[in-house]
């Protein structure tokens, strides 16, 4: 792996959150060098493990019991999120597709970085890593943007498409699903570009948009939680209250009207023109986006 270049100000962040990483190397006493995971900004790639270590295939029949359920009304999901989800994991292979697509995603991005961080001479560039205004997940994983570092005199003659994040190019690709997350937003310039890229991607079917029956690696998620809150309630087991609405949290916005859904109503706004927000962010969020309810 490339060492990193990392350019940003920590803002009261506590190093503890960072949690326990690999030491690499040290270059005198005072700088070691630790790896650690980054979480690539604004896009969601189909899943090769979840949940923890299951691969998604263990769950082809669970999810077709989801689908039963969703359609028996026996789900905790108003009608029209189940008529959506329904018939895209009712085909008994939906994990298993989830996984095919996963290892595809993974070896396109594999693809991107040799192409881009190779240099004429052989030797790997280093990476630029841009992280959000919440440097950290709960994970302890780096939230960034990352693209390969070039010197002044090669930026110079560089256009914008050389110097395009990995996160761009992945949903250019279609291998990667927009997954904007309010407040750790692009520029308003690249999330121009980042749109322009969801919105060629998805209506050319570019990787997983290939799939009409396509679940996004967030709905992939949504849909295992979902799965496991029914299949209390079929069993007959005490559910608590909480639980019944916590497999989907995130309000959504149409960013081409400005408009903003409950979280069961994201399906209504297409792929590419969601912007997802948090419920402890919405109040903020709609004085920020001057956002209007749907």
């Amino acid at each position: 792996m490339p060492p990193l270049k990392v350019f940003w100000q920590p803002n009261g962040t506590t190093f503890d959150s960072i949690g326990s990483k690999r030491y690499v190397r040290h270059s005198d006493g005072d700088t070691p060098t630790i790896s650690t995971a980054i979480r690539m900004l604004s896009i969601d790639t189909p899943e090769l493990h979840y949940p923890e270590n299951s691969k998604p295939s263990r769950h082809d029949g669970k999810l077709a019991d989801l689908a039963g359920w969703l359609q028996q009304g026996r789900a905790p999901a108003n009608p029209d999120l189940a008529a959506y989800l329904a018939p895209r994991i009712a085909t008994g292979d939906a994990g298993t597709r989830q996984e095919q697509q996963g290892h595809q995603a993974s070896n396109a991005f594999q693809s991107l970085l040799d192409t881009r961080l190779q240099r004429a001479d052989g030797t790997m560039r280093p990476l630029f890593v841009r992280t959000a205004d919440r440097p950290f997940d709960d994970y302890g994983r780096l939230l960034a943007y990352i693209a390969p570092q070039y010197t002044p005199a090669e930026l110079r003659t560089r256009t914008l498409e050389d110097r395009a994040t990995f996160n761009l190019l992945m949903v250019e690709i279609g291998w990667a699903a927009p997954f904007l997350i309010f407040p750790d937003l692009p520029s308003q310039p690249d999330l121009k570009l980042f749109h322009q890229a969801a919105d060629t991607a998805v209506t050319e079917g570019r990787g997983i948009w290939g799939d009409p029956l396509v679940l996004t690696g967030y709905e992939f998620r949504m849909a295992y939680q979902l799965w496991e809150v029914t299949a209390k309630l079929v069993r007959g087991e005490a559910v608590a209250t909480v639980e019944l609405t916590n497999w989907v949290t995130r309000w959504c916005v149409d960013m081409t009207t400005g408009l903003l859904y409950e979280p069961q109503a994201y399906f209504r706004v297409r792929p590419q023109d969601r912007l997802f927000i948090w419920p402890q962010d919405v109040r903020e969020a709609v004085a920020s986006l001057n956002l209007t309810p749907a």
